[in-house]
């Protein structure tokens, strides 16, 4: 009896320590954009070898891919799973929370952040660094120049809001455009496994088609609004911030409308085919 108090007694006291460890170090505000990150990347390494194991047993079609489509499959499982975390992010500091309102009278918008906005921008800035490398390491494999240009300068963007605490409002707005991601990734599911010509790859299309015009279209127009009548507060940004407030978003905007050209292109394709 008295050896299993002792016992329960040192379990309590090891997780008071890992809990100010955890709270002093891992969650403290000066280390929460490395922790971040780091921890991104190792979720990035967690969901891969996961869809690997999984898609393995419960994928009848995983098995007959060649290697590379394996791991394009396994890549993409990763990208899903940070566009859903970061789109949802992204909407509640953008629409929902009190942070960035404009009825929030603590300081300029520009250089509001919070260490929960921090966290969700390291997370993101870890994921686009471990895609990054792997589209570097299997290049062109798993995207061509436009991919790791995406990748870079959204890697780039992210990490300066993130440390920098500036511009992370738009920051957010632009990684919004990360919810068309899940449909993208689908789609190239659908081919994979044979199921080009079924009616769930039309309707994929079709969601594809609008998601992409609303999110990485019409959302990019209401960021540079944004802009405009906050020009003021961006104007007394650092010159980086300043810049990639500007640079970053227009070079997206531009790749996102070459994009939607493609899709349009493919929609009307199989939409003529049907008919």
């Amino acid at each position: 009896m008295g050896r299993s108090l002792r016992t329960v007694l040192a379990l309590k006291d090891y997780q008071n320590q890992a809990g100010v460890l955890v709270r002093n170090y891992v969650l403290a505000d000066p280390y929460i954009p490395y922790t971040s990150i780091v921890l991104g990347m190792l979720t990035c390494k967690l969901a891969y070898d996961l869809s690997q194991l999984i898609s393995t047993f419960y994928f009848r079609n995983y098995n007959s891919l060649t290697k590379i489509q394996r791991i394009e499959w396994n890549n993409r499982t990763i990208s899903t799973l940070h566009a859903v975390f970061i789109s949802i992010m992204s909407f509640y500091f953008v629409f929902w929370s009190e942070l960035f309102s404009d009825r929030n009278p603590s300081g300029l918008i520009t250089f509001r952040s919070s260490s929960i906005s921090t966290f969700a921008l390291g997370i993101s800035v870890g994921y686009f660094i471990a895609d990054l490398g792997m589209i570097c390491w299997r290049y062109p494999s798993l995207g061509g120049p436009e991919y790791v240009l995406h990748h870079s300068l959204s890697a780039i963007a992210v990490a300066y809001a993130m440390y920098m605490g500036e511009g992370q409002l738009y920051t957010f707005m632009v990684l919004i455009s990360e919810v068309t991601t899940p449909w993208i990734n689908i789609r190239w599911y659908l081919d994979v496994c044979g199921l080009k010509r079924s009616s769930a790859y039309l309707i994929n299309g079709v969601v594809i088609f609008f998601s992409w015009l609303v999110a990485r279209i019409l959302l990019f127009v209401y960021m540079f609004y944004h802009v405009y009548h906050h020009h003021d507060q961006v104007m007394q940004m650092h010159t980086a911030g300043f810049l990639l407030v500007f640079v970053v978003p227009v070079a997206l905007a531009i790749m996102n409308l070459m994009w939607f050209g493609k899709i349009l292109k493919g929609l009307k394709k199989t939409l003529t085919k049907k008919t």
